[in-house]
């Protein structure tokens, strides 16, 4: 038997602000540093091999967190774009209670809980700097629906996790709600209707047991 850890990263500073997010690089509040804390109380005795998140620091820093408290610090860690939270497009930055008034509730509940709905798109993508400067501009995303992050985080799951956990090592994954929910989906054989309805909260493990062919045995998601 063997697990997969999710952890959705502590509570970020447009968290707090109820602010769309998305790719846009925030830190955490100190609730969220506290969240963090909290979520490696939980996986205290885990044997984890492996840790993966995104290139955005309010997850990376998460991840540093639960691996400083569980003395990990010398396990592998991967930092990937395909791990990233769903992009938002042109809603980041914003208040969704003021989108909520100005494009109304259901459109809002579209843009943010839809399978298939794309938010509104930024007109040019963000510049190849940083985490992105290897990667080709044409791949970067004006703006995501659910079921496209999802076409660029199951594959990650697919070549980088499952052949470790395949080999019986413990992985984790330190990410964003979308990068959860998207996972979760896959992994629970979700209807694209149902996935509406699942939530993932800040700063609390999903532990997945798995058998020799990753099938779920047992698992703590509510």
């Amino acid at each position: 038997m063997v697990k997969l850890i999710m952890v959705r990263h502590g509570q970020s500073t447009a968290n707090a602000l109820n602010h769309y997010t998305g790719w846009s690089d925030v830190d955490l509040t100190q609730e969220g540093i506290a969240q963090a804390h909290q979520a490696a109380e939980q996986l205290q005795g885990l044997d984890i091999e492996c840790v993966h998140t995104s290139v955005l620091k309010r997850a990376i820093m998460t991840a540093y967190i639960i691996q400083d408290d569980l003395d990990l610090n010398y396990v592998p860690i991967i930092k990937s774009w395909r791990l990233n939270e769903r992009h938002y497009g042109a809603l980041r930055g914003q208040n969704k209670e003021m989108t909520r008034e100005k494009y109304g509730v259901e459109q809002v509940r579209l843009w943010r809980r839809s399978y298939y709905t794309m938010p509104p798109k930024l007109d040019k993508p963000d510049p190849s700097v940083g985490p992105y400067k290897y990667l080709d501009p044409r791949v970067m995303p004006l703006s995501e629906s659910l079921f496209q992050a999802y076409n660029r985080i199951v594959p990650y799951y697919i070549d980088t996790v499952a052949p470790q956990l395949l080999d019986g090592k413990n992985q984790l994954i330190v990410a964003h709600g979308s990068t959860i929910r998207a996972l979760i989906k896959y992994l629970e054989d979700i209807g694209d209707h149902d996935i509406d309805g699942v939530e993932v909260a800040n700063g609390v493990p999903i532990v997945y047991d798995m058998d020799s062919k990753l099938n779920i045995i047992k698992s703590n998601r509510q």
